[in-house]
């Protein structure tokens, strides 16, 4: 038997999923996360994963990790002190940045602009310079390369980041630097903006180069760490990290390029989605991850994510290809709170956090959350988990209670009704974000819910969209974990091309894209895939010439088997998009400014689960009923158990059912069929 682990690390804990890559079997373990070594909690739920299954370590084939590392790193300013090396007339580059003030006239008054990653102090200006085509106009001076280089030792830096103009048209001084930094600097990790993103525009050029130098030490250390106790503890299987974008890097790709992992935790959640989504039959969907702080959301057309070309962490934005996610401040653990001045219902974006966590934890909160909203209607029975979790529903009451006093409600219940109200209202916002403002009808969707509190708000989501069927996978809880191990390697490259259509033929776009494919499938080649098992798709960033911004546009390879209408065709789906995002197109030549070329591995061989069969009668699985609030009235809802869930069985509501890492909420006029793979299929019942 062949065995793979999907690994993700959370906040607050660390979730494991073993698949039987023959079988489909999976076993689940949560363990708490360990900040200060990460990889401590990563084998502690490794151990008692493959302890439940019944396996040695050894047998483990593979271990897929998602991580935070690079994204802590940076939202707790925690990364090395990178020097930054530019051409002269450049070195506050990082200073001026894009200008751009958030929250307008206001942002001016009160926002506190961040510190850039590389100080000023140590930023240095060398001799040299190319032209936008990559030709020499001055040479570069390596005596003056050597002195700046030893000005920046005496700084004491921990890492090394290099972003010379157009050098996307040419690495050769960088190249060059990166020679002379290996006898000034030894042991000091360099990152090259040519390799890093060799596209035009010299900040987001810089800003990601050292984004990716200012977190490379520490992802490194993590890595280097988590692989040596893997393979003392037994475990032979390949490490692979979770990319931004949903694919897969080698440990060692990945310490290279750390700047390609700043969203791996999200993209996860997205990938382990899609996997689920396509065992249900489903191609088109939006996921909607609610945890105990915030919810995530992406949308996904044909099975594949939505791509952007932005990563954004914390007050951060880096050029680098991640799922599209957006997140909105609503969560299990976002506290209800009513303004004196307004006396207006608000709920988070602060959250109660997991200590002390809601009020009904038990653990000493005492501010009113979503979860003790959650407890107060019945939604949350208070017996969890086969009883291990037991919730304290008189501290959720008095929580909540406060809120109907502060507003002069009537009840409690009444209060955590309109809790629960509006931080589904403020989901929907993130759900619109991806969907309706993007030019998408979310009822041509179905949505994919997850995360620990995911499925108890996703009947009411799929009410306030229209999006059917709602889907429940199995684990919703840990669905991250199965992204990370259901999907495959992936290598992109990218160059900048700048050539209007009038100027360029599709033979010379062709030879492009076929160059740039060869480049990223050696890389994956070098990591173990054979070219005949790779997967490759285009894209490229086009314009109106003229236009100060560009949109991707997704290339098929079959256009490049006819040159002769593959920019015509390509025109076209520009057009479109361009029609679609902005309701007007324009009478001018198009441009294509960069291309990019994605090579990706095979995906697992993992079995889809498919449970047993049953006429459709859930009786079997129930084990209690319990009282719940819906729209003001008091109605009694059926309390099933997941695992004793059969293929075909049809769960009306109102109706609850509990599992071990999360509960679903199926309302009146609903029910839940079970689907063969496990997933639940929630749907309006027909009057």
């Amino acid at each position: 038997m062949s065995y793979r682990l999907g690994v993700d690390v959370g906040g607050t804990f660390t979730d494991v999923l073993l698949v039987d890559e023959t079988s489909g079997a999976t076993w689940r373990a949560k363990t708490p996360s360990t900040p200060s070594d990460q990889s401590v909690g990563v084998l502690n739920g490794i151990g008692k994963v493959c302890a439940e299954a019944g396996i040695a370590l050894g047998q483990v084939a593979q271990v897929l990790h998602g991580t935070t590392v690079a994204t802590n790193a940076i939202l707790e300013g925690k990364g090395a002190r990178v020097g930054l090396v530019t051409t002269n007339g450049f070195r506050q580059v990082l200073q001026i940045a894009r200008s751009y003030v958030p929250g307008g006239l206001a942002g001016w008054i009160i926002w506190p602009k961040p510190e850039p990653l590389a100080a000023l102090e140590s930023t240095v200006e060398i001799e040299e310079r190319l032209a936008s085509d990559g030709t020499v106009i001055r040479p570069l001076d390596d005596n003056g390369v050597r002195a700046k280089l030893r000005a920046l030792r005496g700084r004491q830096i921990q890492a090394l980041a290099v972003s010379l103009i157009n050098s996307f048209a040419n690495p050769a001084h960088e190249r060059r630097v990166a020679e002379l930094a290996a006898q000034e600097l030894p042991g000091v990790p360099v990152s090259l903006s040519s390799d890093v993103l060799p596209e035009l525009r010299e900040y987001e050029r810089t800003v990601t180069t050292v984004a990716n130098g200012y977190v490379q030490p520490q992802v490194k250390k993590y890595v280097d760490t988590l692989a040596g106790k893997l393979g003392e503890g037994g475990v032979a299987g390949q490490l692979a990290i979770l990319r931004s974008d949903g694919g897969l890097s080698t440990a060692e790709a990945a310490t290279a390029a750390p700047v390609t992992m700043l969203l791996s935790g999200p993209a996860g959640g997205v990938t382990g989605a899609v996997w689920v989504a396509r065992q249900c039959g489903y191609r088109d969907l939006i996921t909607f991850d609610m945890g105990g702080t915030s919810t995530d959301v992406a949308l996904v057309q044909d099975l594949s994510p939505r791509i952007g070309r932005e990563t954004k962490v914390g007050d951060l934005t880096v050029r680098a290809s991640s799922v599209d996610v957006r997140t909105v401040g609503a969560g299990g653990g976002s506290i209800a709170h009513v303004p004196e001045l307004t006396k207006a219902l608000r709920v988070g974006p602060q959250s109660a956090g997991a200590d002390p966590g809601p009020a009904a934890y038990g653990k000493g909160g005492t501010e009113p959350t979503v979860t003790d909203a959650n407890v107060v209607l019945g939604y949350l029975p208070p017996a969890l988990a086969g009883g291990e979790i037991t919730l304290d529903v008189e501290a959720a009451r008095a929580a909540v209670g406060k809120v109907a006093e502060a507003m002069g409600l009537p009840s409690t219940e009444a209060a955590a009704a309109g809790i629960v109200d509006i931080v589904n209202e403020n989901m929907l916002g993130g759900l619109r974000l991806v969907s309706v403002q993007q030019g998408f009808d979310p009822r041509d969707f179905a949505l994919v819910a997850f995360g620990g509190a995911g499925p108890l708000h996703a009947n009411a989501l799929g009410k306030l969209t229209g999006a059917w069927p709602v889907i429940v996978p199995p684990s919703p809880g840990v669905l991250c974990a199965l992204g990370d191990a259901t999907t495959g390697l992936r290598d992109v490259a990218a160059r900048t091309v700048l050539r209007r259509f009038a100027d360029l033929t599709g033979s010379e776009l062709a030879t492009i894209l076929g160059e740039l494919g060869d480049e990223a499938g050696q890389r994956l080649r070098e990591q173990g895939i054979d070219r005949a098992d790779q997967t490759i798709a285009f894209e490229v960033d086009v314009r109106y010439h003229g236009q100060g911004f560009e949109i991707p546009v997704e290339l098929d390879p079959a256009w490049l088997d006819d040159p002769d209408t593959a920019l015509r065709t390509l025109a076209q789906r520009f057009d479109a998009e361009h029609d679609r995002l902005f309701s007007f197109l324009l009478s001018v030549d198009h441009e294509l400014v960069n291309a990019r070329a994605t090579v990706t591995g095979p995906r697992p061989s993992v079995a889809p689960v498919q449970l047993r069969q049953t006429t459709g009668d859930p009786s079997g699985a129930v084990i209690d009923t319990h009282p719940i609030h819906v729209t003001g009235e008091r109605v009694d809802a059926t309390v099933y158990d997941r695992s004793k869930l059969r293929a075909g069985d049809v769960v009306t509501g109102p109706a609850i059912v509990t599992e071990m890492d999360s509960t679903t909420l199926v309302l009146p006029g609903h029910a839940a069929t079970v689907h063969p793979s496990g997933s639940l299929l929630i749907n309006p019942v027909e009057a």
